[in-house]
C-alpha cells in the first residue's frame, strides 16, 4: 500500500522522510496538523472572497463548505495525540513553515491570475472564476498525492490520526475541476499546465521551509 499511494509523489523520498521524523514525534505532529488546518482554511477563505454575489453556484458553496470542514476537522485530529499540545489558533508558534505556509496559496493565486488575465485575456468575474478553477485544480492534484501519502506513512507508524474522509472528498473536488475546466476552455490542459508548474515550484519551496524546521531548528 505504501508503494501504491507515494510511488507517483516527485518528492517521495524527501516527504516520506518528513513524514517519519514528524508523526512519531506528537509536538511536531500537531504542528503540521495545524499547518494544514491553516492551509485548508485559507483555500476556503480565497473560495469564498471569489465569490460573485448573484451566480454563486451550488458547486462553489459544496467546496468551500467541505474546505472549512477540513480545517476543522484536522484541528480535532490534534485532541487524538499527547494531551496539552491542542494548538487552539494559527499563530507562527503553533505552526510548521508559519511564512511558507501562509504564503503558498496566495502566491500561487496571485501568478495564476496574473497568467491567465495576460494569456487568456480575461478580466473581471471571468478572471476570479478562472483563477479558483485553476488554482483548486492544481491544489486538488497536490492534495490527490500529498493526503494518501500522508495517510500511508499514518497507517504504517500506527498513529491514530487519519485523513481518509479528506482524501475521498479532495479526489471529488478534482473531478469537479476538471468538469468545469473544460466547459472554461478548450486550451485548459494547456494553461493548467502552467500552473500546475507553478504550483510544483511553491510546493518545493514549502517543503524546504519544512525540512529546515523540522531537520535544523
Amino acid at each position: 500500500m505504501e508503494t501504491s499511494y507515494c510511488s507517483t509523489f516527485n518528492d517521495t523520498l524527501a516527504i516520506k522522510n518528513l513524514f517519519e521524523k514528524i508523526i512519531p514525534n506528537n509536538y511536531l505532529h500537531a504542528k503540521f496538523l495545524n499547518t494544514l488546518s491553516l492551509m485548508e482554511n485559507t483555500g476556503a477563505r480565497k473560495i469564498s472572497a471569489s465569490e460573485d454575489t448573484s451566480t454563486t453556484t451550488l458547486m462553489v458553496l459544496k467546496h468551500a463548505a467541505e474546505e472549512h470542514r477540513h480545517a476543522f476537522y484536522l484541528k480535532k485530529q490534534m485532541l487524538k495525540l499527547q494531551q496539552g499540545l491542542y494548538n487552539n489558533t494559527y499563530t507562527e508558534q503553533e505552526l510548521l513553515a508559519p511564512v511558507a505556509s501562509r504564503q503558498y496559496l496566495h502566491k500561487l493565486d496571485v501568478s495564476t491570475s496574473r497568467y491567465l488575465k495576460n494569456n487568456m485575456k480575461i478580466s473581471g468575474k471571468a478572471l476570479r472564476f478562472g483563477a479558483y478553477l485553476f488554482v483548486t485544480y492544481a491544489i486538488e492534484v497536490r492534495a490527490d498525492k500529498l493526503y494518501p501519502c500522508y495517510q500511508t506513512m499514518l497507517t504504517r507508524l500506527s498513529s491514530k490520526v487519519n485523513v481518509k474522509s479528506i482524501i475521498l472528498e479532495e479526489q471529488g473536488h478534482l473531478e469537479e475541476m476538471v468538469t468545469q475546466l473544460r466547459s472554461f476552455s478548450s486550451r485548459w490542459e494547456d494553461h493548467a499546465q502552467y500552473i500546475l508548474a507553478i504550483e510544483s515550484s511553491l510546493f518545493k519551496e514549502w517543503l524546504k521551509s519544512l525540512e529546515h524546521e523540522v531537520y535544523v531548528s
